[in-house]
């Protein structure tokens, strides 16, 4: 018989916190005196806490479920009761937390001290005879030597590490230590805080996500940055992570030998300034991991980090002609005499990826505040990024948090940012050749107002078989790894495949909770196949913005190859669109601006105007000085910021009003010439194109 719902659900919840809470403060009571309890009570304490704290989380996720409409009767203040139990809630569950890791700090403490006083105390003669008599003889020696043999095993396992990054001792017991030192481990804990020594012989807690395993000879490329083969010391100690549908992804991304195998040297120069990246905010991570904030897969975002190295990897940078290996000629612009355009460049990639949904991506804790929910993606043969890094903002509903969704086609008002539709051109020859995806949310705590962004797991889709065949154009459901592209082994949520322990069924059901990934291989018709030729072989963008990619690419084949007086001349060019379109890639707003009012300028031609490539040009050309350079230098535009809704909100509205104003003036001049548009100072940047400081220079 099924047990009947309470109720007054949120009451029940209230008077199961008051429990909790008399629970808590009888446990830290009683813990206060762990100091002269024995070892076996504070174990007892410990798993209290534990017990504890899964109780919270419990009652948390209940009240988090509740809506107003489950009560039975009208209930007073609804909101403002809900938000303090969660409060409530939040603060017993830190009061555990510290709790139980101040409780496992002074055991390891003991255990460390007693072992080093038992070492003192053995001779090399009692070494000798412990090995020869066997266990036999150690189970009649008594207390004394069973605690002699509980410290010997953690000295024996030591493992050599080195840091990642600079740690400072936040409370007793801790070890500090700098980036590059040696530390041997001499125990590695379960909560992720593992007991070291230093070349100094100090001894103490780290954290184990400032860690990579030390390999005495790779140590030249240790210094140098490049990376280990064997990830154990920020993996999860050896587990294997589960791979998606068909073996797509399966995918290794890390140069990983085991029983001491030679570990290929890594030759991309990404990682060493992604791991830099990373080890500066491992410390942030690392403390909300701790607070149990995010789950133990959550990393600093590795493409947003190579995102701010600056514009390698950005559209803008791709978008720009390539030259050949002679420098003195474009490799992917070339005139075509029949057309009276740029030539059309077939890729050994040209597809349309959509991206659907995420399911059971995990949620963070309400210590942060998450800013915004987007994939970030790109080319990549798994050690390198290939291509610029493409971002689309995901949209969730509060009832499904976990659940994340994309608009497959924007249209009309949507911004370009959420378009799910993104096309993939590649020319790479590489046999490993895929789409790595990178979940992540920018987020700020709400502690410290300190501002980051979160990998929340990744995938690699790799785009051809064993034998070089493309694979097929289908739904592909791609489960995610946790940690970096750079980690294998790493799970999201390492807790969800622990409660899979057991039957089949239980097995089957964990697999529906893991993360996972939907998108859709499309293949090109004639008409999407003739049009993406037009763009660079190598770029990933939005198939909403795609046309107005394909103006600029066009108009810069004019004026680079068809007007130029002298193709030997390399002369600024006067052009204020090839001069400040790039700067559209990195303000999606304002793309979104031309978007739409080329959109209402295209609707009111006819049918013979469209077909007029030329006619087309010109009144492109138009309709960017008539919205594009007003908005980029008026000084009522704030600078574009990520995920600042306040200044995307500001954003929005200038722009609304800007457009709003030149339909009722049909045009922008009045609004260009009124006292009111106040614009910034002339630089003659918004004039001039240097395609030899912007052009690409071919790799070889």
């Amino acid at each position: 018989m099924l047990a009947r719902r309470p109720r007054d659900p949120l009451q029940a919840l209230r008077r199961r916190g008051q429990e909790l809470k008399l629970q808590v403060d009888s446990l830290v009571t009683e813990s206060q005196l762990t100091g002269a309890l024995e070892p076996s009570k504070r174990r007892d304490i410990y798993q209290r806490c534990i017990q504890l704290k899964q109780a919270v989380d419990e009652n948390k996720n209940a009240l988090q479920k509740l809506n107003k409409a489950d009560e039975a009767a009208p209930v007073g203040n609804y909101e403002q009761r809900k938000e303090e139990e969660h409060t409530l809630l939040e603060k017993l569950a830190c009061q555990l937390q510290e709790l139980a890791v101040g409780i496992s700090r002074k055991d390891t403490l003991k255990v460390e001290a007693h072992s080093d006083k038992e070492e003192d105390d053995t001779t090399e003669d009692d070494e000798e005879e412990t090995e020869e008599t066997g266990g036999e003889e150690e189970e009649s020696e008594g207390d004394e030597e069973g605690k002699q043999e509980q410290a010997s095993p953690e000295h024996a396992e030591t493992v050599t590490y080195i840091a990642l990054g600079d740690f400072a001792a936040q409370q007793a017991g801790d070890l500090t230590f700098k980036k590059g030192d040696i530390l041997h481990i001499i125990e590695k804990r379960p909560d992720g805080w593992w007991l070291a020594k230093d070349a100094e012989g100090g001894e103490g807690l780290i954290p184990r996500t400032y860690l990579e395993p030390y390999n005495k000879e790779d140590k030249l490329e240790s210094s140098e940055g490049s990376e280990e083969g064997d990830e154990e010391g920020v993996g999860e100690d050896g587990e294997d992570g589960e791979d998606g549908e068909d073996g797509e992804e399966d995918v290794e991304v890390v140069d990983e030998t085991a029983d001491g195998a030679q570990v290929k040297q890594r030759t991309d120069s990404h990682w060493s300034a992604v791991r830099k990246a990373i080890s500066e905010q491992i410390n942030t991570v690392d403390v909300l991991a701790t607070m149990g904030a995010i789950p133990a897969g959550f990393r600093p975002s590795t493409l947003s980090q190579l995102l701010d190295e600056g514009g390698r990897f950005r559209a803008s940078y791709f978008l720009q002609p390539e030259l050949t290996t002679s420098q003195l000629a474009f490799r992917d612009l070339t005139w075509d005499a029949k057309t009276g355009t740029i030539m059309s460049r077939p890729s050994r990639v040209s597809l349309i990826l959509t991206l659907w949904s995420c399911k059971m991506i995990p949620l963070p804790g309400t210590s942060i505040q998450v800013l915004s929910r987007h994939i970030r993606l790109c080319l990549f043969d798994g050690s390198k990024v290939l291509s610029n890094i493409h971002t689309v903002r995901a949209v969730w509903q509060p009832k499904k948090p976990k659940t994340w969704t994309f608009s497959p086609q924007v249209t009309g008002i949507l911004p370009c940012l959420l378009d799910g539709d993104c096309f993939i051109r590649s020319n790479s020859s590489t046999p490993d050749l895929g789409i790595l995806f990178e979940l992540g949310i920018s987020y700020i705590r709400n502690s410290t107002g300190e501002r980051g962004e979160l990998s929340c797991g990744w995938v690699f889709l790799k785009l051809f078989d064993a034998s070089g065949v493309p694979i097929p154009a289908k739904t592909y459901e791609l489960f995610l790894n946790g940690g970096t592209p750079y980690e294998k082994g790493v799970e999201v949520d390492p807790s969800v495949s622990r409660r899979a322990q057991g039957s089949v069924f239980r097995q089957m059901i964990s697999v529906r909770r893991q993360p996972q990934l939907l998108v859709k291989l499309r293949s090109l018709n004639r008409r999407s196949r003739a049009m993406l030729s037009l763009l660079p072989e190598t770029l990933v963008g939005s198939m909403c913005s795609a046309h107005l990619l394909i103006f600029y690419r066009q108009i810069l084949g004019d004026v680079l190859l068809r007007d130029r007086t002298s193709l030997q001349s390399a002369d600024l060019i006067s052009h204020p669109v090839l001069a400040t379109f790039p700067l559209l890639l990195e303000q999606p707003d304002v793309m979104d601006a031309l978007r739409s009012s080329w959109a209402e300028k295209e609707s009111t031609l006819k049918r013979s105007e469209k077909r007029d490539k030329e006619l087309l040009k010109a009144e492109f050309l138009l309709v960017y000085h008539d919205c594009v350079l007003p908005l980029l230098h008026s000084t009522l535009l704030p600078p574009f910021r990520w995920a600042e809704e306040e200044t995307e909100a500001a954003r929005w509205k200038a722009i609304a009003d800007f457009l709003k104003q030149s339909r009722e003036n049909e045009g922008s001049l009045k609004a260009l010439l009124s006292p009111d548009g106040v614009h910034k100072p002339f630089d003659l940047s918004e004039q001039t194109y240097d395609f030899l400081g912007e052009i690409r220079k071919n790799s070889g």
